[in-house]
């Protein structure tokens, strides 16, 4: 049977990561993959994690099983960061990484009867992977003009009609990838209504808090639309905001009826069990044991403080460059690492074979690119942040 098996092409992510690591260009830029570096170059490992770390290693007794839902005082300090005091009333499940957390949502959905996911485009690219995996239909939905980088607030509301009572539309909560334009409150608002008004779950997407104008500000819209809607789902990765990618830390936050809190409650715990069983635990005892003790909380809000300063910092010079085809003042207020430029596939690979940087192509936006005598000064734009 296995010789049967087709080849699957690869994520066009990690297609670029590898292409890059065999680049041997010493000037070369890595623009396509999602995480934070320092001035270096660098991903650090936050002073306040090694030192959560030191903690564990000297003071764990055990490295049996945490137990079906994972950590759970991990869970409540982590939803409180997320969602204030509504935290308590939320069905709550410890998940391997963001994306596991967007796996159980979407399979959540499915088991409560859902058939479509309305996706506002583009989105990360993993999205549409995910809502396949858990056998739902995606319905795209415009919202974002990349040449203009604004967002359609209307068009994105109006794509809403395309969803039946019961459906799904995930929103990113903050720091949007790719785009990094973010919902003002009055849209938040707008969406509010909206999802009320069609019946439609919201599928909340927070990946990013704390990397865009701080920890409360960024999730200010979120909390606003979860305190007014009845049902909702929410994914919630600590990779970036607490720099620990790799320990794969994330949960799954459903808002319900009383009546129905058990059954999601158990459906998370039996979806889980079909898939990984039980969560790891380093990374989430780790991030427990920070926001647990005020002198690390402390540490740690100054650490991602910093973080954040350095990725404006890097915002307002790459658009203080001139470059007539792209408005790129608008990406000074952008939030977190991403933004989407008006570029060819053409011109992205240009970018990578010439110039070495390396990002992923913009092939599915439908865009007429920079004209050939600016895309050197944008080059040279790049190479002054990076």
């Amino acid at each position: 049977m296995l010789e049967d098996l087709a080849v699957r092409p690869p994520d066009p992510l990690l297609k670029i990561i590898k292409m890059f690591r065999e680049d041997p260009r010493t000037d070369k830029i890595d623009l396509g993959v999602g995480v934070y570096r320092d001035e270096n170059g660098v991903t650090p490992v936050m002073k306040a994690i090694k030192e959560a770390e030191r903690r564990l290693v000297h003071e764990q007794k055990t490295k049996t099983y945490v137990g079906q839902q994972g950590d759970v005082e991990f869970l409540r300090l982590f939803g409180e960061l997320a969602f204030g005091d509504q935290a308590a009333e939320f069905v709550s499940i410890q998940s391997v990484g963001g994306t596991g957390a967007l796996r159980l949502g979407c399979d959540l959905l499915r088991n409560a009867g859902a058939k479509r996911v309305l996706l506002p485009t583009p989105s990360w690219p993993n999205h549409p992977a995910i809502i396949a995996a858990a056998r739902l239909e995606q319905v795209d939905v415009a919202f974002f003009d990349v040449a203009r980088q604004e967002i359609d607030i209307d068009g994105l509301i109006a794509g809403f009609d395309k969803a039946e009572r019961g459906d799904a539309v995930i929103l990113q909560a903050c720091c949007h990838n790719p785009l990094g334009a973010d919902f003002s409150m009055a849209q938040w608002e707008a969406l509010t209504d909206a999802v009320n008004r069609r019946g439609i779950i919201p599928f909340l997407d927070l990946a990013y808090q704390g990397f865009g104008d701080g920890l409360e500000q960024d999730v200010a819209g979120a909390r606003y639309m979860l305190a007014r809607v009845p049902h909702a789902v929410i994914a919630v990765s600590a990779a970036k905001n607490f720099g620990v990618y790799r320990e794969r830390v994330g949960a799954c936050f459903v808002k319900a009826p009383g009546s129905a809190r058990a059954a999601a409650q158990s459906n998370l715990f039996s979806l889980a069990r079909a898939n990984y069983s039980m969560p790891p635990d380093h990374g989430a005892s780790c991030v427990r044991v920070v926001l647990s003790d005020p002198g690390l909380r402390t540490m740690w809000g100054d650490e991602l403080d910093e973080i954040r300063e350095h990725m404006k910092k890097t915002r307002t010079t790459l658009a203080a460059a001139r470059i007539n085809s792209i408005p790129m003042h608008l990406i000074a207020g952008q939030k977190g690492m991403f933004t989407s430029l008006p570029l060819t596939e053409a011109q992205v690979v240009r970018l990578r074979e010439e110039f070495g940087v390396y990002m992923t192509d913009a092939a599915r936006i439908n865009v007429a690119g920079l004209p050939a005598n600016e895309v050197d000064r944008f080059i040279e734009a790049l190479k002054a942040v990076a």
